[in-house]
């Protein structure tokens, strides 16, 4: 029997790759056997497995490179662009276990960056807290907030230890209006360290700012390296 035609070898052979690759088993970058060692490894032709490999390619979850072989891709995660977009849900979409952790959080008067960034006259109290969420070992998104203590005095007194200060939000004070700014910058040596990235790296900022009825909730920025995130959009025509 021609193998290169049997699809029920092409379906475990590609779920056997993708087993190992969405399981952590293969890692980003680590190359997948050859198609010769492949073909040998299921007594197959090379052209049931070049298959197997452009479909993985088509996917996203491998780079095919001339010469040098197929690799597994970084996963980038996705979120809409008009959505107050989830951390945790973000990183679990990549099939990895979520973490976070508060690099800072201290209540003080807003000077005047503060008050352009949340539309507060200077001297107003502010919380600032700085996160960092991580992707199984990897940091994935260094998050920098500033909450009103006008509109939120709650916030003085969490320590966001059990819930990372988004979701607390979302819990403690509906929002009425939302804000979201998104441009690319190179990674300074605070947020380089704070990613575990080289410095000058391309990285992606998603500021967002809120309001309730009460005024100001919090601005937020969040910078993700640029090869680990995608904003997506969707679109409808409008009416002729």
């Amino acid at each position: 029997m021609d193998q290169s035609r049997d699809p029920t070898l092409h379906q475990r052979i590609l779920s056997d790759i993708e087993g190992h690759i969405v399981s952590g088993e293969w890692p980003p970058g680590h190359r997948i056997p050859f198609e010769v060692d492949l073909a040998t490894q299921y007594d197959c032709s090379r052209m049931t497995v070049n298959k197997v490999l452009t479909q993985l390619a088509k996917a996203g979850l491998i780079e095919r490179r001339k010469k040098s072989g197929s690799f597994v891709t970084q996963p980038q995660a996705q979120s809409a662009v008009l959505e107050i977009h989830d951390i945790k849900a973000e990183v679990q979409s990549l099939n990895l276990p979520y973490s976070y952790a508060v690099s800072k959080k201290t209540s003080r008067k807003a000077k005047a960056d503060d008050s352009r960034r949340l539309e507060l006259p200077v001297a107003s109290s502010v919380v600032e807290v700085v996160c960092i969420h991580n992707a199984g070992a990897r940091p994935f998104c260094l998050e920098e907030r500033l909450i009103s203590l006008a509109t939120v005095p709650e916030a003085a007194n969490a320590d966001f230890l059990a819930m990372a200060p988004g979701p607390w939000l979302l819990n403690q004070v509906p929002w009425s209006t939302a804000e979201h700014r998104i441009h690319a910058v190179s990674a300074n040596a605070e947020v380089a360290a704070a990613l575990d990235i080289a410095r000058n790296t391309a990285c992606l900022v998603v500021e967002r700012r809120t309001w309730s009825g009460a005024g100001p909730v919090t601005h937020v920025r969040f910078t993700y390296p640029g090869d680990r995130h995608a904003l997506v959009a969707r679109f409808t025509p409008a009416s002729q």
